[in-house]
């Protein structure tokens, strides 16, 4: 039988159960079960908005979209977001997803901490991002039935989530703090580590090698 959490149901697909298993051996458990929340919250919010995902397209979104806080997919120095986008990819690609199917999962977990342009494309990027701020931020959950909200934490718990959702983003951008210039992940280095201080676009206009 599927496994249905709060009325929805997890893809019951060959990529999301071997996306399922590699996240949850490599990922820590709170980020585990936040990725799971998020597929759930994410989904509910497109029934509420009557958006109709591709509900294994956004499973992989959502299970992949903060394992870029692990080991760098990339030899290059980047973003965390474009990290797992690009580690998500990959894993897509290897499966035969074909390339539109691999862009939304890639738009999907590359946007996710960007404020303003998700809502504006796709179903499966919109939600995916909606089930983040909610699991994250609480975006929305006043418009949820509680008792669901009750039956995904209960699946999922949150344990101490906030203080090890921070931890992990301190963990992980720790040796890479440049690459969070211009994102939210900026706010929490600088309110975490001590001797971080963002360089602000401000600094970067004023000390830029121009004369005027």
């Amino acid at each position: 039988m599927p496994d249905v959490i709060a009325g929805v149901e997890i893809p019951e697909t060959t990529a999301v159960a071997e996306a399922d298993r590699l996240v949850e051996k490599t990922m820590s458990p709170v980020l585990y079960r936040h990725s799971r929340r998020v597929f759930v919250f994410g989904l509910l919010h497109a029934r509420n908005l009557g958006l109709q995902p591709d509900p294994e397209l956004n499973y992989l979104a959502a299970i992949f979209h903060d394992s870029g806080l692990l080991t760098p997919f990339s030899a290059v120095e980047q973003r965390f977001e474009v990290d797992g986008a690009d580690h998500a990819r990959a894993f897509l690609l290897e499966r035969g997803f074909d390339e539109g199917a691999v862009e939304k999962v890639w738009l999907a977990i590359a946007l996710h901490t960007t404020p303003g342009i998700p809502h504006r494309m796709g179903p499966e990027i919109a939600t995916t991002q909606l089930g983040i701020l909610t699991d994250v931020l609480g975006l929305g959950l006043d418009g949820f039935d509680r008792g669901r909200v009750d039956e995904i934490v209960a699946a999922y718990p949150r344990g101490d989530f906030k203080n090890e959702f921070l931890q992990a983003h301190v963990d992980g951008l720790r040796g890479r703090p440049e690459t969070t210039n211009g994102t939210v992940n900026a706010d929490i280095l600088e309110h975490l580590v001590p001797d971080f201080r963002r360089a602000t676009t401000v600094q970067r206009i004023l000390g830029a090698p121009w004369p005027s």
